[in-house]
């Protein structure tokens, strides 16, 4: 097994868990055709912005490959903000060991979507999580972290326990199975293509995937 996939995908038996792991049977792994740097989803999924491609990025706060392309992939969706639309979802498989955690971390990447905030903090809570090793999971946890990165406390409760937030929590482990993901991160382009660091052949080059991908239309 090359050395990218085993720190990307694999699920450890011992542990459960691997660099950037996803949840065992989430999805069926269709290997890209020889020199494609992306694979076609099996079932294609809906699009919500019918003006511009949508492309959809699948992260997890303690995935290392995940945290590397957060930078190049804001840069890419500043060059492309005319014809693309940027949308996140955080990642949790059901049933893994992590599962609490996951949803943790989507509840507050979810806050801050709601408060405008992710362009500002998303590398901010990369940061703490897998550096600083940061428990954000709770509420007051994430609250005392956001309230240090100058997030009014009140306004980040009220997001945090909003009902919205809630759903969007609850939402991402099925949208993390319709997207049919099997490594972190992955972004998916007009609800068709799926690129990640395996196809692509690393974190850098997808960016340059993602440009052929819109191009294609």
């Amino acid at each position: 097994m090359k050395p990218l996939l085993r720190s990307a995908v694999l699920l450890v038996v011992a542990t459960g868990l691997a660099a950037c792991p996803v949840q065992a049977g989430a999805a069926t792994h269709q290997p890209p055709a020889e020199g494609r740097p992306y694979v076609q989803l099996q079932h294609p999924q809906p699009v919500r912005e019918a003006a511009a491609t949508e492309a959809v990025e699948f992260f997890w706060y303690d995935c290392v490959h995940s945290q590397q392309l957060e930078q190049p992939l804001q840069d890419w969706a500043r060059r492309h903000r005319a014809d693309v639309v940027l949308r996140r979802v955080p990642a949790v498989w059901q049933g893994s060991p992590g599962e609490g955690r996951q949803l943790g971390h989507a509840r507050l990447y979810y806050t801050l979507e709601r408060l405008g905030e992710v362009d500002r903090l998303q590398l901010a809570v990369y940061r703490s999580v897998r550096e600083h090793k940061e428990d954000v999971t709770t509420e007051d946890a994430a609250t005392a972290w956001a309230v240090r990165q100058g997030v009014d406390e009140g306004a980040f409760r009220s997001a945090y326990r909003s009902a919205e937030v809630g759903r969007q929590a609850s939402e991402a482990a099925e949208l993390f199975r319709r997207y049919e993901i099997d490594e972190l991160p992955s972004v998916v382009v007009g609800g068709r293509y799926r690129t990640s660091p395996t196809p692509a052949g690393g974190v850098r080059e997808m960016p340059g995937v993602l440009d052929r991908l819109v191009e294609a239309g």
